[in-house]
């Protein structure tokens, strides 16, 4: 059964990058009934995300407004990494976190936001198509390192691989 995602063809590549680093035989599909594939999509996903939320120039945005619903929420979405109000004067009297999937303000102790907007820094996750390739390129390197270290173990292969990945971060 192939794994559910929208992006699986332009992810194909990436999986299958990181299966040769272990020495495995590419793949036509993204499918769960190879646990190597399963384990290097997996790592594929979670390094994303964990890179992602390092905040680089393509990710983060600053003074993004956000509106209270009509119950006073500011209901954040999943793809946002990390939020922080912006350091300004509108938001001095606030102190905000994310705290059940909304806008905490621990300053006053609600989720209640009466401002019209409140502006906040962001750092956003993006889809894998929407990534830059150096980013990509990177990703991928320290997904390899990773998947190499959980399937393979050669402590060689583990090091050849770092070097790869170091190249990457720095590009």
């Amino acid at each position: 059964m192939p794994f559910p995602t929208t992006n699986a063809t332009l992810e194909l590549p990436a999986i299958n990058q990181i299966l040769s680093s272990c020495g495995q035989a590419p793949v036509t599909t993204l499918d769960t009934t190879n646990p190597d594939v399963a384990i290097a999509y997996d790592t594929l996903l979670q390094v994303s995300r964990e890179v992602q939320a390092e905040g680089w120039t393509f990710n983060k945005e600053y003074h993004v407004d956000f509106t209270p619903d009509t119950d006073d929420f500011i209901l954040i979405a999943n793809n946002i990494l990390q939020i922080k109000l912006t350091e300004n004067t509108a938001n001095m009297d606030h102190d905000g976190i994310r705290r059940s999937g909304k806008l905490y303000d621990r300053q006053h102790h609600t989720f209640k936001w009466t401002d019209e907007t409140i502006q906040c820094d962001v750092v956003w996750e993006f889809d894998w198509v929407d990534l830059p390739q150096p980013i990509q390129d990177f990703i991928t390197a320290r997904a390899a390192t990773l998947v190499s270290q959980r399937i393979v173990g050669d402590t060689e292969q583990y090091q050849m691989l770092q070097q790869q990945e170091a190249f990457a971060r720095a590009m």
